[in-house]
């Protein structure tokens, strides 16, 4: 992995960083910044925090005439050091030798580890990563973990070595006893193999006694290319910690394993090892590569997955349904001779997109926020099902999803899956347009049907303002980006319907202003017109207008042109104060819940949509431009050292992020809308981003700056943006950062795409260089100054199409 310029390092201190690796509907395990494999949550369930007993990677070396020396390939363990019981060998190794210190590089979807140790004759490096090519959903939803250790010896000398990978079974759900000496699997019985196959050898992990269709049902595999290895299928178990004993000095004595015999007296502990056996030279380097992949492909047909049998309240049969990457591997071990019968161009791709987007001239912190909401994509916030439908929570706890129902006002801020796999969002669509959309024109804001479920945790789903006109707003990038008048043809009958509901229902008056009461993405009612709903109603009239027009319906598309400009012109008139616009109510607090005169941080997104989608602006343009910098003079908060919040806290003490509402010039609320105070990840990319698109690029950069000095690794972790829940969907509104800061759009009809880089990174008539996807092509746009022709010198560069 190249190294760039302005992308932060941390160290092993960093006890907050989980980098997850795992495909798009995999699952994820997370690399920490020592180097440990952490969270494993390739379950079909969330799991932060949870680990496998004895599985580590670990370095043996010898010089001749030396001792070996072995290493744990992780950094120091850190404090606090409190457990009960002290640390347990089977959970935490926490006695073993490692290394000193580590660095940690995350330029997703690449990590990279440099590990410090100068009693060792070696030097050791790690690179992580799970292939991800842009416009391929299919071989970027491969689940699997690539780990290469690169080894160096610089001395005079040859070093043997050994690198080993252990991973005990847990096929068949894994369970500790309170002291945690004892693991075990709760069904079944778990087998440990070992495989050659042409290049590939290593141990497949599997639980045969489970019959396929069992939720627990599944395999992992622990497997290398490399020529030499030496293995040992399970581990000794003896009494107290007689297994960690007998492995680290079968490890010790001469860097090979004894695999014992079937038949071998004694208990057994399912753990595998496979190590991978070398020479280097004096100043030679080599690199160990391992596959780590899973393939559980049963998950419960439920929103809920606490309703796992032995999990959670109920344990009803909610049957099962299938992973979509069960339709291609029947077992891990098929995903390692897949994954590396075709590395060559799964890794020459993806480096090509880390390149090209890293390689960028845009800000090293928009690069950072840019590739780390690439995440939650492939995180478990995300699902994809056999037959190709693809849902996602808002976000998950620590142990299962969170907010069900791919909650259409929390995914409208989304734009990272729309360019880099633009299929599953029209996946999306046709969902909510073609299942989840009435007779009447009211779309449920949560895919409840997907499971014929109607309330879940006590929750029901119904109509919300801002999801349902993003909804119509999505279908309108979806087609942009697809050209495809087959997926516009699809779900057209739905769009006009939500449209229609839109007018006749929240607009009580037919003045193009929506007044009725409107459930939105802060879980309460605005009551009256007001900024949020009603500019995201004019920014889906005219998404429709296009849309109606490019379809041949003249007469819907010039109703809605009319209803917009009244409405555009009704909505200045009524809302604006000379600052920014604000909801009109003639008592703020007669119903609990209301902005009334606050400044409230996304009342422009609608506006922001638009100008994105090349839909034009919606309500005068130095309106808008007065009321972005307004929401940054007044929001944005340097300190929260005096900030009273009630609520939830996601930034506090010395540190800066936007407030979501604020009250500058009175008029607040005895009890404002739930979250006023709070601070969202989600909603300071859509300002930052809109403020960027409108020319206050300085003024959108401090905003990504102060979020993302928030994420440092020790206070919370760079590649999890929390809402409500972990790897929240709101958070890959950052995409939007790139499109401002390019000016990239896209023709809808003929496809073409165009650029216009921010000015204030242009000024200088600096060369400029931006990755860009387009749903159709992907690569990078630069440009560079022609100081004779005094203009610029363009080039589109096509690296990639969709699959």
């Amino acid at each position: 992995m190249k190294h760039h310029e302005g992308i932060r390092s941390y160290d092993h201190s960093a006890s907050a960083l989980a980098f997850p690796l795992g495909g798009v509907g995999t699952g994820n395990v997370s690399l920490g910044a020592r180097g440990e494999l952490r969270d494993w949550e390739i379950f079909n369930q969330p799991a932060k925090g949870a680990s496998i007993p004895l599985t580590f990677f670990a370095l043996r070396c010898q010089q001749a005439g030396q001792s070996p020396k072995i290493r744990v390939l992780e950094g120091p363990v850190q404090a606090p050091h409190t457990p009960s019981h002290g640390y347990h060998p089977m959970v935490s190794l926490a006695g073993l030798p490692r290394f000193k210190g580590t660095t940690f590089r995350g330029q997703y979807p690449f990590a990279s580890i440099e590990f410090h140790d100068a009693n060792m004759p070696v030097s050791v490096t790690l690179e992580a990563y799970t292939p991800l090519l842009p416009l391929n959903p299919e071989d970027s939803g491969i689940p699997c973990a690539i780990l290469a250790y690169s080894v160096s010896n610089p001395s005079d000398d040859p070093v043997d070595l050994t690198v080993v990978g252990s991973l005990t079974n847990p096929v068949g759900n894994l369970v500790r006893d309170q002291f945690g000496n004892e693991a075990r699997v709760e069904f079944g019985r778990p087998v440990n193999s070992y495989r050659e196959d042409d290049d590939l050898r290593g141990m497949l992990l599997s639980n045969p006694e489970l019959a396929a269709d069992d939720i627990h049902h599944g395999s992992l595999a622990l497997a290398s290319d490399h020529s030499s290895v030496t293995y040992k299928r399970s581990w000794l178990r003896g009494e107290w910690w007689d297994y960690l004993h007998n492995f680290w000095d079968d490890l010790m004595d001469d860097g090979l394993l004894e695999d014992p015999a079937a038949d071998a007296p004694g208990a057994r502990i399912a753990a595998a090892s496979l190590g991978l056996v070398d020479r280097l030279e004096a100043g030679e380097s080599k690199t160990f590569r391992f596959f780590l992949t899973w393939h559980f492909p049963n998950r419960p047909a439920t929103w809920d997955l606490r309703m796992l049998p032995g999990l959670g309240v109920d344990d009803r049969d909610v049957g099962i349904i299938r992973n979509h990457y069960a339709t291609r591997f029947d077992e891990a071990w098929a995903v390692v001779r897949y994954t590396l019968a075709n590395l060559p161009r799964l890794e020459s791709t993806t480096r090509q997109f880390h390149d090209a987007l890293f390689e960028s001239t845009l800000p090293p912190i928009v690069l950072d926020a840019i590739s780390a909401n690439i995440v939650p994509a492939r995180s478990t916030t995300c699902f994809w099902l056999e037959d190709g439908r693809f849902y996602g929570w808002e976000g998950c706890f620590d142990d299962a999803g969170c907010c069900a129902g791919s909650c259409t006002h929390v995914w409208s801020y989304a734009y990272t899956i729309a360019y880099l796999f633009p299929s599953l969002e029209r996946e999306m669509r046709k969902i909510e347009f073609k299942v989840e959309t009435a007779d009447d024109g009211s779309m449920n804001f949560r895919t409840y049907g997907t499971f014929h479920e109607s309330v879940i945790s006590g929750v029901r789903a119904y109509a919300a303002v801002d999801g349902q006109m993003g909804s119509i707003l999505r279908a309108y990038r979806e087609w942009q980006l697809s050209g495809d008048s087959g997926f516009l043809a699809g779900i057209w009958e739905g769009v006009k319907r939500a449209i229609g509901f839109a007018s006749a229902y929240w607009d009580t008056d037919n003045d193009h202003v929506l007044d009725a009461v409107q459930h939105n993405t802060y879980d309460i009612e605005f009551h009256g017109p007001n900024p949020l709903s009603s500019i995201y109603y004019l920014a889906a009239l005219r998404a429709v207008e296009e849309m109606a027009r490019a379809i041949g319906e003249a007469d819907l598309s010039a109703r809605c042109r009319a209803a917009f400009e009244t409405g555009s012109n009704n909505l200045d008139a009524m809302l604006w104060n000379g600052g920014y616009y604000i909801q009109k109510l003639d008592d703020v607090d007669a119903q609990k819940y209301q902005h009334g005169e606050g400044c409230l941080s996304d009342q422009l997104l609608g506006q922001l949509h638009a100008s994105l989608l090349g839909l034009g602006d919606l309500l005068p343009a130095e309106h808008v431009k007065t009321a972005l910098k307004s929401i940054h003079e007044h929001n944005f908060k340097r300190d929260f050292s005096e900030h009273a919040n009630c609520q939830r806290v996601y930034a506090l003490n010395d540190e800066a992020g936007l407030l979501l509402c604020s009250w500058p010039h009175g008029g607040r609320p005895r009890l404002p809308f739930p979250y006023a105070d709070e601070v969202w990840t989600g909603i300071e990319y859509q300002v930052a981003a809109h403020l960027i698109f409108e020319g206050w690029v300085d003024e959108g950069l401090e905003i990504v700056e102060a979020l993302r000095a928030r994420h440092d690794g020790i206070r919370r972790n760079p590649w999890n943006e929390v809402e409500c829940g972990n790897h929240y969907a709101r958070s890959m509104a950052s995409w939007a950062l790139l499109l401002a800061l390019s000016g990239m759009q896209i023709n809808a009809d003929g496809g073409e795409t165009t650029f216009a880089p921010a000015a204030g990174l242009v000024s200088e008539k600096a060369p400029f260089k931006v990755f860009w996807s387009d749903g159709r092509r992907w690569g990078v746009y630069s440009q560079t100054w022609d100081a004779r022709s005094e203009s610029w010198d363009t080039n589109v560069e096509t690296l990639g199409t969709a699959s």
